[in-house]
């Protein structure tokens, strides 16, 4: 489905912007006021309503992108995540959430939601049983994500929104590593698509932003919860990440290709023990991540057991070992130390997140020089590590 039948460039581009009235310029105008005239007017504007200027138009770009009713715009994914699952539980619910996933959505599950009186069980796997066997009486929302943060794993999302609809459940997806180009879960049947905009929508490595997308329905139980959280985004940042989205599509397109290459290499590589990419035909769900993604990602891991990690990215001179992921350049990290240090060594273990593998977030980097720097990296870590 496209929005309006426009192509997806075109909607990153041109859906929601702000027409310069005054000036006639080509980018939407910044309004930076916290404080707006309340008499005599048709919408009483407040940065924490997130109905200022720029937020309302951002907010059409992304639910045009998402093929939703409305989507709201927070200061980061976890305010996204944290204020959506609020909206829908209260004392005594119970919420069915993926084995794999995020490290920052773990954490908020099992440290806080309990304080609310709210239950939640974790699936053994990600297939549409795994989550049926969680379900009690008092579910009420199913969570999944997919790709999944660092393992790649691939939830069948028409099945799993099918199983929740079927139940009155509200469903919930974490759709970051696919992003709006690649996935789109409203139209295989989910209620609510979260983001953390840091990543694919920002794509510069220097935005903090979160999204949450639905019908408007939904939205407005999460409009309730945000105004209580207090999670909007400045409106400088908003006008940001505005200018950022443009060239998403494109951006996503390269990461896509440069990724898929650089997992062909890597499972070639005989330092290189396992690689999990979506777009690799050894993947277990090839088929089911061709069945519902455009495109496969820019995200991939791989375990390295026999070189010196720590070694190894000391040693790259164009990837940077740093935390997040999805900007224009390519990055490096270890999820056991990072993404998912907050998880104990049991549930990694149980997630199969090991010591060794390295999350790999593909930029636009012409490939053949990452494919160098990683070479080289391997190499100059083998040496460090040979006994004298």
């Amino acid at each position: 489905m496209k929005a309006n039948n426009k192509g997806v460039n075109t909607v990153c581009l041109h859906s929601g912007e702000l027409e310069d009235t005054t000036f006639k310029g080509a980018v939407s105008p910044l309004y930076m006021a916290t404080s707006y005239a309340f008499d005599d007017v048709d919408i009483k504007r407040y940065p924490r309503y997130f109905n200022t200027p720029n937020q309302e138009a951002l907010c059409k770009k992304l639910a045009a992108l998402e093929h939703a009713e409305a989507a709201l715009i927070f200061g980061s994914g976890m305010a996204a995540i944290s204020t959506a699952l609020m909206a829908f539980l209260k004392a005594g619910d119970h919420i069915v959430l993926q084995q794999t996933m995020y490290g920052g959505t773990y954490h908020f599950a099992v440290t806080q939601l309990n304080k609310y009186g709210i239950e939640y069980s974790f699936t053994n796997g990600w297939a549409v049983e795994d989550f049926e066997r969680e379900i009690r009486p008092n579910t009420k929302v199913v969570y999944l994500e997919t790709p999944s943060n660092p393992l790649l794993t691939i939830t069948d999302i028409k099945r799993v929104a099918q199983l929740a609809k079927s139940k009155g459940l509200i469903s919930m997806i974490d759709n970051t590593f696919a992003s709006p180009i690649n996935q789109n879960p409203i139209d295989f049947g989910v209620d609510v698509v979260l983001h953390s905009a840091t990543k694919y929508m920002g794509g510069h490595s220097d935005i903090c932003a979160g999204v949450v997308a639905a019908s408007q329905e939904h939205m407005d139980q999460v409009f309730q919860s945000a105004i209580c959280f207090g999670g909007n985004l400045s409106d400088y940042t908003v006008w940001l990440l505005e200018r950022s989205i443009k060239t998403m599509g494109i951006r996503v397109k390269a990461q896509n290709d440069n990724a898929l290459k650089m997992a062909t290499y890597l499972e070639s590589n005989p330092e290189v023990e396992k690689v999990y990419y979506p777009g690799l035909k050894s993947h277990p769900d090839y088929e089911l991540a061709q069945s519902q993604m455009s495109g496969f990602g820019g995200m991939l891991s791989f375990e390295l057991p026999h070189v010196d990690i720590s070694q190894f990215f000391k040693h790259l001179k164009l990837i940077k070992p740093v935390m997040s992921l999805a900007g224009v350049e390519s990055t490096v990290i270890l999820p056991v130390t990072t993404s998912h240090a907050l998880m104990s060594p049991e549930d990694r273990e149980k997630q199969g997140i090991k010591d060794s593998l390295i999350r790999f977030s593909l930029g636009i980097e012409d490939i053949e020089d990452l494919v160098i720097d990683i070479e080289q990296a391997i190499v100059q870590a083998k040496t460090m590590t040979i006994p004298a």
